[in-house]
């Protein structure tokens, strides 16, 4: 059989099905074309409130990255929103709506400078190549952005997603600005330096079900504590890795656990944005 015949056989289609779904619950952080293009969509386009492309000046270069705002009457902290290793989706887009929803200003930049990729794959392997003096370069620029919008009340933290949680960690140690960090499911600090100029709490929300990342917060939880750093991190039980996503009511592959787990971190996080 040819690989174009192959399409035509019921059995084969449904084994790339199966496989397929596999994929796209995250066990290999992978999404389909579809869900990859389209999820977020809805809420972005049924939204009150305003969203927009920026450009934002780096050296000789510029930053495209993407801000909603909140609709209240007096102004509004500043939440920089890191990407996932899919890069900035419509579902982290729609996010940052959802930020706005709850009174902060949220500013997306966009790692990858407006790559259009087919799928998830080729947007994580762009993702992986980011060094970290890239990251940096790329928040900072954000940073001086955020905080120079009028509507900004001169606050400033950070949150990540998956990779983006690692990074949002990671820039806590190099922007003494912030006001907090809140790292989703992302690899925390792995020795003192990279946490020693951290000035800011740190808020760590993660899966039961994701020892991968699991295993290294009592190393992390060491390392803050010797500092004199505030670290609080908090495992959501029945969840997967990924669960803010995954866990999207407007997902078509939501799941139950991840769906739980998602209302309790937003009611957490809601609590502590409130603080800003």
């Amino acid at each position: 059989m040819n690989w174009l015949n192959r399409f035509a056989d019921p059995v084969y289609c449904l084994v790339r099905l199966i496989v397929g779904l596999m994929f796209a619950c995250h066990g290999g952080q992978s999404l389909s074309a579809q869900e990859y293009k389209d999820f977020g969509k809805d809420r972005l386009n049924n939204s009150p409130r305003h969203g927009e492309w920026v450009d934002i000046k780096s050296g000789d270069g510029t930053i495209k990255a993407f801000v909603v705002y909140p609709e209240r009457k007096d102004k509004a902290p500043a939440v920089l929103v890191i990407q996932e290793i899919f890069g900035l989706t419509d579902w982290l887009r729609s996010m940052c709506d959802e930020l706005a929803e709850n009174g902060v200003i949220a500013i997306a930049p966009d790692f990858l400078n407006g790559q259009k990729f087919e799928d998830a794959d080729g947007a994580s392997k762009a993702i992986s190549a980011v060094t970290q003096g890239q990251i940096k370069t790329v928040l900072d620029a954000t940073a001086d952005y955020a905080l120079k919008i009028p509507a900004c009340n001169g606050t400033l933290a950070v949150c990540g997603f998956c990779r983006g949680g690692g990074w949002a960690f990671m820039y806590a140690n190099m922007n003494s600005k912030l006001k907090a960090a809140y790292s989703f499911y992302g690899a925390p600090p792995e020795s003192p330096e990279q946490v020693a100029n951290i000035s800011c709490p740190v808020y760590g929300f993660y899966a039961e079900n994701d020892e991968r990342v699991n295993a290294t917060i009592p190393k992390a939880e060491e390392l803050m504590k010797a500092a004199g750093k505030k670290y609080e991190p908090v495992i959501y039980k029945g969840a997967g890795h990924g669960f803010m996503r995954s866990g999207e009511p407007a997902n078509p592959n939501m799941r139950e656990g991840d769906k739980k787990a998602r209302e309790e971190a937003w009611a957490r996080w809601k609590k502590l944005l409130k603080q800003l």
